[in-house]
């Protein structure tokens, strides 16, 4: 069955004072979830929702979710469309976000944005337009490489620093991943008074002469 969303965006928007007024007469019980059509528009994550109305809740601006969740499919085209997963669905939300706090879009733009726009993340769906580009990083020119080829070889380091404890290169790689777990982990296996506090005991001896 083919539903028309605009018509039923209309619908909602209607109904939305309709059901504010409910709430605060007391008819309407205010656990009960709300439906939104328009989250077919918006395509956010449910997970995102709780975490940009907290961030909206910490900043007083909690009247200024709709206005976030409009901003979120805005944003995401001026990025290419990338896909709303981790990590991305939170960095287009933080983004849209700043942009509605701020008043000015973007104005105020995270690292990781910057890092993506920079092609640190691999290549947009779509390429981001030039103009959004010096937008958001100014002179500096997207990479057209592999990411992850920019990087120094460090395999051989994490092998020095944890050869104590390693067994593989499984046992690296886990270091390599998770350090300070990985170095705990490995340092209680391989010593049962690895990390165990010391106490020093002071002792005296008489001396009968």
């Amino acid at each position: 069955m083919d539903l028309d969303q605009t018509k039923l965006s209309e619908i909602a928007d209607y109904f939305a004072p309709i059901r504010d007024r409910f709430r605060e007469e007391g008819i309407l019980n205010p656990k009960v979830k709300d439906i939104q059509p328009k989250a077919l528009i918006y395509q956010v994550p449910g997970g995102m929702l709780s975490n940009l109305l907290a961030q909206l809740q910490a900043q007083n601006m909690a009247d200024a979710y709709q206005e976030v969740l409009e901003e979120i499919p805005k944003v995401r085209a001026d990025l290419g469309y990338p896909p709303l997963v981790t990590p991305l669905s939170q960095m287009v939300g933080t983004q849209a976000l700043m942009n509605i706090v701020s008043g000015q879009r973007y104005q105020v733009v995270p690292n990781e944005i910057k890092d993506y726009v920079k092609g640190l993340y691999g290549h947009p769906p779509v390429a981001i337009k030039p103009e959004m580009v010096t937008k958001i990083i100014g002179d500096q020119q997207p990479i057209t490489q592999r990411p992850a080829d920019l990087l120094a070889p460090q395999l051989p380091e994490f092998e020095k620093e944890i050869q104590q404890y390693a067994h593989n290169i499984e046992d690296v790689l886990m270091y390599a991943l998770f350090p300070e777990q990985a170095r705990d982990f490995l340092g209680r296996r391989e010593d049962r008074f690895y990390d165990v506090p010391v106490q020093k005991i002071d002792i005296q001896f008489e001396t009968e002469f």
